[in-house]
């Protein structure tokens, strides 16, 4: 149960308040995880250095946020950013601890995994087939026609999710059991079925390339079964299949099939291409030191592409190029090097261990490498509701799970003693969610207050004193304030989360209130480079003849040369 809470609820859970849409399903699986801790069964004996390359990787990661903090990154971000590195370290620590005998811990975690895709599948048919059933708050909308979208509201992370969902499914119908209880064919076949359709309804690219590792992991497993591996080398038949179906059926009612809208796009890469291409410039104008742990948007935002993707991108969508353009080239490889080591060690490890375990133990390696597969694409361990999980199956792919054949070559340093400290990591992570979650509400009456939540600029200035979300309020202050250069303080901060057309026209004004008109240009012209019309107004102005001898408007003139993004950094004492 402990398990099937921490992995169901956050994914399950539709409701959300402005200004984020998934902060709390992230600090429900923080503080789910924290009860794990706290209160899963644990063996008095725990391995400690099974892999030093997963372990230098999050201290060096930890390493990067401190340094980019003391540069430029605001605290709130840079304590959210420790926070999880921190939980991702626990939560893995946890799922390398050898079995005790009151619970099988793969077993629940792959029941859990699939009892939330299996509720996440019955949401897709609701947005998809039943769009007016969806309340928004038991059971999210989806803004795209034709497109499931789970109750995680981004069509990708519900693919996930799916998928993984049907990486659990194989070791439970291989046993044929479910929590203890008997998993007959006629109802673990279905359900795969049902998880397939909704990963098409979902109509997601990286649900493509998760239906070919299927593919792959039932080709080179013969330890599965032949049943098993003939359903695992089929499923991307089925996929077809399945989405041809749907094409038949949205022709056949006039409806939209969202996979579908999507081949008809010009852009299959969803501007991935563009976005990946501005970073290797920015990897090559930054090769040592990058442009810092959570600075990508910023330096992106405020470099010159003329040509590039029209949206606001905070993430490169690419895990191996963030590390790169973020950290520099050697320290984001080691980083690299740590993880790849320590999966390849994973993959060795879960490999070589027989029987129903073993089927487990390869579905932990699975479910990590689905997730690495989709951050190569997408970002999704920036979200502590991928993040928890994945770091658990990592810690368990990495394990000698009993029954397994002593290895000689991998010799393991085990710490003695109580579980008292992972448990008190588990209460941490329990009280700090609770913690985040009032820290949160700070900023939440700012965007929706209600009658007893005072004036505006009380509530910004509440907001502002609030440990992780202080930049959110920044924001506010930043876009509100008239003249924008009283709150030139806010912009050294709420311009280091996201940069969107609203924060960079008043930025802009407030450079040119305060004198730095040079720097006001140079903004409006990478503003002008996104092509938004919701910066039109802004630039109107240069449609307006400027009388003799007056000097034209900031936004319309050329900036001079020289200037880049390392001039918009906050000047620390």
């Amino acid at each position: 149960m402990l398990l099937a809470a921490a992995l169901a609820l956050p994914a399950l859970f539709a409701y959300n308040v402005s200004p984020s849409a998934t902060l709390l399903n992230q600090l429900l699986a923080v503080g789910l995880w924290g009860v794990v801790l706290i209160a899963w069964p644990m063996a008095p004996e725990r391995p400690g250095w099974r892999s030093p390359g997963l372990w230098a990787a999050l201290a060096l990661l930890a390493g990067a946020v401190l340094w980019s903090m003391e540069v430029a990154l605001p605290a709130s971000l840079g304590w959210s950013a420790l926070a999880l590195l921190a939980a991702g370290a626990a939560v893995a620590w946890h799922g390398s601890a050898e079995d005790t005998p009151e619970a099988d811990a793969i077993d629940a975690f792959c029941t859990a995994l699939l009892a939330a895709g299996v509720a996440s599948a019955l949401i897709a048919l609701v947005q998809v087939f039943a769009p007016g059933w969806a309340d928004g708050t038991f059971i999210a909308r989806s803004g795209l026609p034709g497109r499931a979208v789970g109750n995680l509201r981004q069509p990708n992370h519900l693919s996930s999710l799916l998928m993984w969902a049907l990486v659990a499914w194989v070791p439970l119908a291989r046993a044929g059991r479910v929590a203890g209880w008997r998993f007959p064919v006629h109802v673990a076949w279905p359900l795969a079925l049902l998880l397939l359709w909704a990963v098409v309804l979902t109509a997601s690219r990286t649900g493509i390339v998760g239906v070919l590792l299927l593919a792959l992991w039932g080709l080179v497993d013969g330890r599965l079964g032949r049943r098993m591996r003939v359903t695992l080398l089929t499923a991307p038949l089925a996929y077809l299949a399945v989405w041809l179906l749907m094409s038949a059926w949205a022709h056949a009612t006039g409806t939209t099939f969202g996979g579908e809208a999507r081949l008809a796009e010009g852009d299959v890469s969803g501007s991935r291409w563009g976005i990946w291409s501005n970073t290797l410039a920015l990897i090559a104008a930054n090769p040592w030191s990058g442009v810092g742990f959570g600075q990508f948007n910023f330096a992106w935002t405020l470099s010159p592409f003329p040509g590039r993707p029209v949206a606001f991108f905070d993430h490169t969508h690419d895990l191996p190029l963030q590390l790169w353009v973020e950290l520099g080239i050697p320290l984001g490889s080691l980083v690299l090097l740590g993880l790849l080591w320590a999966l390849a060690q994973a993959a060795v490890r879960s490999w070589r261990v027989q029987g129903d375990v073993g089927v487990g133990s390869r579905a932990a390696f699975m479910v990590v490498l689905m997730i690495g597969v989709h951050s190569l694409f997408e970002y999704p361990l920036w979200y502590a509701y991928f993040l928890l999980p994945a770091a658990w199956a990592f810690g368990y792919a990495l394990r000698r799970p009993p029954g397994s054949p002593a290895a000689a070559e991998e010799p393991v340093v085990t710490v003695a003693g109580s579980p008292w400290p992972l448990r008190a990591v588990g209460v941490l992570l329990l009280l700090g969610s609770v913690y985040a979650l009032q820290d949160y509400w700070k900023v939440v009456v700012i965007y929706a207050p209600d009658d007893a939540s005072g004036p505006l600029a009380e509530r910004i200035e509440r907001g502002q004193h609030s440990l992780f979300f202080g930049h959110q309020a920044d924001y506010a202050a930043a876009t509100t304030t008239e003249p924008p250069s009283l709150a030139m303080a806010a912009f050294h901060t709420t311009t280091h989360a996201l940069l969107d057309t609203r924060l960079m026209t008043a930025w802009a004004r407030a450079m040119d209130e305060s004198g730095h008109r040079d720097k006001a240009s140079y903004l409006a012209a990478r503003l002008k480079e996104f092509r938004n019309p919701a910066s039109a107004e802004f630039f109107a102005a240069c449609q307006v003849p400027v009388e003799d001898g007056a000097l034209p408007p900031f936004q319309c003139v050329v900036p001079p040369p020289g200037l880049g993004w390392r001039d918009f950094l906050p000047q620390r004492p």
